[in-house]
């Protein structure tokens, strides 16, 4: 198996933990993670993306994982420009793909979109794009975005309890019973339960009124992805898999979008079906469709 290499940037605002996978003379591919995960939720692909001849890189967003946690910068644009001085200045990358899942994946649109050239490939994966042309709380069916955004009680109520409650979306958005593991979980929790990991998560939804606003400029003001955008939803609805949402959302700003259901997989789809997530990936990274 490919090893997996720990490195940490201090940024200008931000102290940056990511994880790379492969030769840094292939072709970059960023991972950008989502909620309640890490860099970690990617550790079953990255070998296999590794050995199928890319340079994969997979950062902590700030305020998760082993990054540092400031107060406030959680709107996707400031956390994109995180990736943008990471990329550009201590990883000397000017061309790589984004790929994004969860809160991962409005990060990814912010990145793509301040900076279209830079970016070959853009994969977004079970989320929609707040300001975007799909609802990304299902019209409260994702109960948890409104509680999240409440001020003080999600810190109050989940203080010590940090496994029981993310454990609980683990066990619910996953199609197989199996797909996280008590050993991922561990890991997980680690970043969570450290001082600030809780109020920076729900930090993410907090900035998403910021992030609709900033999104719907782009929606509405001519973006077009030109680069070839790939959009993956989980196929089992009662898991949270979204379905076709995330391709109805990019659809009417790509030129070339290609929409796929992953089968037997729910909102956590890397863990669900994580073969099929990297085969796909590779694919589309290696033809564009």
């Amino acid at each position: 198996m490919t090893p997996f290499t720990h490195h940490f940037s201090r940024l200008a605002n931000v102290t940056l933990h990511y994880v790379t996978c492969g030769e840094p003379t292939n072709p970059a591919v960023v991972l950008i993670h989502g909620y309640p995960q890490t860099w970690y939720e990617w550790r079953d692909i990255m070998p296999a993306m590794a050995e199928a001849g890319f340079y994969v890189i997979a950062p902590d967003m700030r305020g998760l994982g082993d990054s540092s946690k400031p107060l406030s910068g959680y709107d996707k644009k400031t956390v994109a420009a995180d990736f943008r001085e990471l990329l550009a200045g201590p990883l000397g990358l000017s061309r790589y793909a984004v790929i994004g899942h969860d809160w991962g994946g409005p990060t990814g649109f912010a990145l793509v979109a301040a900076n279209p050239e830079a970016v070959t490939h853009f994969a977004l994966l079970d989320v929609v794009i707040p300001g975007g042309p799909v609802d990304i709380a299902q019209d409260g069916r994702r109960w948890h975005h409104a509680f999240h955004h409440t001020p003080d009680l999600p810190e109050f109520l989940t203080a010590g309890r940090e496994r029981a409650y993310i454990t609980w979306f683990y066990r619910n958005f996953s199609w197989r019973a199996d797909a996280i593991s008590e050993a991922a979980i561990d890991e997980f929790e680690r970043c969570y339960a450290a001082p600030g990991g809780m109020r920076a998560g729900f930090a993410y939804y907090r900035a998403a009124a910021q992030d609709a606003q900033d999104n719907k400029a782009w929606f509405e003001g001519g973006l077009r992805l030109n680069m070839p955008v790939l959009a993956l939803g989980g196929e089992k609805h009662e898991a949270r898999g979204r379905g076709m949402e995330p391709y109805e959302c990019l659809k009417p700003i790509c030129s070339a979008i290609t929409g796929e259901v992953v089968p037997d997989a729910g909102h956590f789809l890397v863990e669900d079906q994580p073969d099929y997530v990297a085969a796909r990936l590779i694919r589309f990274l290696r033809d564009g469709a």
